[in-house]
């Protein structure tokens, strides 16, 4: 049977029969003590970390101390489950890289963090006490009335003088004492509805704070981001791997092939059949050779890999149709970034000789900051529209796939503007960056 959360089963006339209330009368019951004990760790290392600051052990025990949310929060978060048991997951990311230090950075840096913290001093100043008060009102209270009549058995009977239980009057006889039990079971079911309303606030104060209904969401739109990056990469490399065979591998053997027809076409009689076919067929090689090469450098340019962006985009504006002028000032970029650029200015340029009618185009790119940004305009007729298929929707999901942009401005008439942005660091630089 499915477990439902005790503010749904407040809504139900069977809660008082059911295991909900229970439940909240351990979640409220349960945070009194560990709040207590939060209070006095908080206290002590506090105290201890400013005491040991003169000798600069106490920074390092302070810091430590920022970090108290996160152990209490996953707790916090168990504890949910018997009042919320919808999912909550931890908000928190995986580090990029392995290493404490990663992890101690990127926790250091997440609003999660400091978040649990604030719940964490919350729940040792303020909740625990709140927590304390609610459950003797609405659990301690009822039940020391409803063993009254135990209580005055043990302290002798009526002869006694009687009990007080709760300190609230005098019970002398058993009659009053069963009576008093009775009032106290009473109390104990009709306090039974605010104990489970408070438990589903605080809980829903708890999740608010540590596990928000976004998490999941975010959590998994950030994995899908992490292995969208992962697929770049390794599209990349599997682009490299298949230039980099065929030109070691179907080139080279294309490459003899036509040297050893060249020679036999020396040998063979000048004017006759043979040599003719061997003249057709040194042809067709060479013409293999040659579609063989512009697709190599289709896959991923040499060019590219050895001498970086700038001289790519040169190579790209040389073998345009219209004449090109560029202007890129940049450094080494991650692989996936330089070769989302290349190809995103080769199809802006073959977009202009394809549909522009222009007479002249321009490529100018530099990188700011932490961002690759590349402007291709054209003197052509204007009037692009990416969802007119010229290639622009599937560049801009190229772009997207690195959390980059793509913007075109293209009135009737022109210019045309084609202008990307791609989020990037450069790579660590040993010489340098290539001018074009």
């Amino acid at each position: 049977m499915e477990r439902t959360s005790v503010w749904a089963a407040l809504r139900d006339h069977r809660y008082l029969t059911g295991p909900a209330p229970w439940r909240a009368a351990g979640y409220v019951t349960a945070g009194a003590p560990l709040g207590a004990l939060l209070l006095a760790f908080l206290a002590t290392a506090l105290v201890t970390g400013i005491t040991l600051t003169v000798v600069a052990v106490g920074l390092p025990l302070l810091l430590l101390l920022a970090l108290t949310g996160l152990p209490v929060a996953a707790l916090e978060r168990r504890r949910l489950r018997p009042v919320d048991p919808a999912p909550a997951p931890s908000p928190h990311l995986a580090p990029g890289t392995p290493g404490l230090t990663a992890w101690l950075r990127l926790r250091l840096r997440e609003q999660a963090t400091w978040r649990e913290l604030a719940y964490t001093v919350l729940m040792a100043f303020v909740l625990w006490p709140l927590d304390l008060a609610v459950a003797a009102c609405t659990l301690a209270l009822p039940a020391l009335l409803a063993i009254a009549p135990a209580h005055l058995a043990l302290a002798g009977g009526p002869d006694s003088g009687g009990v007080r239980p709760a300190k609230v009057w005098l019970v002398d006889s058993y009659p009053a004492a069963c009576g008093t039990a009775a009032l106290g079971l009473v109390l104990l079911l009709v306090l039974l509805h605010p104990l489970g309303a408070y438990a589903a606030a605080r809980a829903a104060l708890a999740r608010l704070l540590l596990a928000p209904r976004e998490t999941e969401a975010r959590a998994r739109l950030a994995e899908v981001t992490r292995s969208r990056a992962r697929l770049v990469t390794a599209f990349e490399a599997e682009r490299r791997r298949i230039e980099r065979d065929l030109h070691d591998g179907a080139q080279q053997r294309l490459v003899a092939l036509s040297m050893s027809l060249g020679l036999a076409r020396l040998d063979a009689e000048p004017g006759g059949p043979l040599a003719q076919r061997l003249a057709v067929a040194h042809g067709e090689a060479d013409a293999v050779l040659a579609e063989l090469r512009e697709l190599i450098r289709g896959i991923h340019p040499q060019v590219l890999a050895d001498y970086g962006l700038p001289a790519a985009v040169e190579d790209a504006a040389d073998r345009s149709p219209v004449p090109v002028d560029t202007d890129a000032e940049l450094p080494r970029l991650p692989e996936p970034v330089e070769s989302a650029g290349y190809f995103a200015v080769r199809e802006a340029l073959a977009n202009v000789a394809r549909h522009s009618g222009a007479t002249r185009a321009a490529v100018h790119a530099r990188h700011t900051g932490d961002r690759l940004r590349i402007t291709v305009r054209d003197n052509g007729t204007g009037g692009a529209d990416p969802a007119g298929g010229t290639g622009l929707t599937g560049l801009a999901d190229r772009l997207a796939v690195l959390d980059g942009t793509l913007t075109v401005t293209s009135p009737p008439g022109g210019p045309t503007v084609l202008t990307l942005e791609i989020p990037c660091l450069p790579r660590p630089s040993s010489g340098p960056a290539p001018t074009v």
